[in-house]
């Protein structure tokens, strides 16, 4: 099955790849569609973002398009950043930029209180329009400050439950078995599976 993925994201295409690898499907990034439209991310959900652009690739490609739409919430800022957390320090912003803003915002929240969860979710889009949704959730706490060098975005602050180490501070395949996008992707394993098998009935 071929599929295409709704983002230009270097680091995030490459992580869906890595874990998809095992997966029956063929990937195809945006690179290959020369004058694919950029997707405005104005939606006030991951959901609304992750359909729009898979809907939206879809058509333009005639291909089932995969898009990914995620982000940290912390409980004690009301689920900010949310859905504006690869923006959250301006449009120009960068990872670095994200980290240093969003720690300054949380300098006076206590250890108890710096509860938060990553969110992903992923949109599959045929090109007839129908679109499956699936989510996969992390919980954990934000540190102090950044710690490990793998990983990108909020990774360095941020300490699933039941470990002391950062997300950047564990290799692919730790991160991959608990994150947020690892465990949409199993579902979306899971829905493909069950798509091809019921094909071949």
């Amino acid at each position: 099955m071929d599929i295409v993925l709704a983002t230009r994201n270097k680091k995030k295409i490459e992580e869906i790849k890595r874990i998809t690898a095992g997966m029956a499907i063929s990937i195809f990034t945006l690179d290959d569609f020369l004058g694919c439209p950029d997707v405005e991310e104005d939606g006030t959900t991951f959901e609304e973002n992750a359909i729009k652009k898979a809907v939206t690739v879809a058509r333009y490609t005639g291909k089932p398009a995969l898009a990914d739409d995620s982000g940290l919430e912390v409980y004690a800022l009301s689920g900010s950043p949310g859905t504006l957390s690869a923006r959250y320090a301006g449009e120009e912003a960068n990872d670095e930029k994200n980290i240093e803003k969003l720690l300054y915002e949380m300098r006076l929240i206590v250890e108890e209180k710096r509860k938060a969860r990553f969110i992903c979710c992923i949109a599959i889009a045929l090109p007839t329009g129908s679109v499956n949704t699936f989510y996969g959730y992390s919980e954990g706490r934000i540190g102090k400050e950044p710690k490990g060098f793998n990983g990108f975005g909020y990774d360095p602050i941020f300490y699933p439950d039941g470990y002391s180490r950062t997300f950047a501070e564990m290799n692919d395949e730790e991160k991959d078995a608990i994150s947020h996008r690892g465990r949409a992707l199993s579902e979306v394993q899971r829905y493909l599976r069950e798509k091809m098998d019921f094909s071949k009935s």
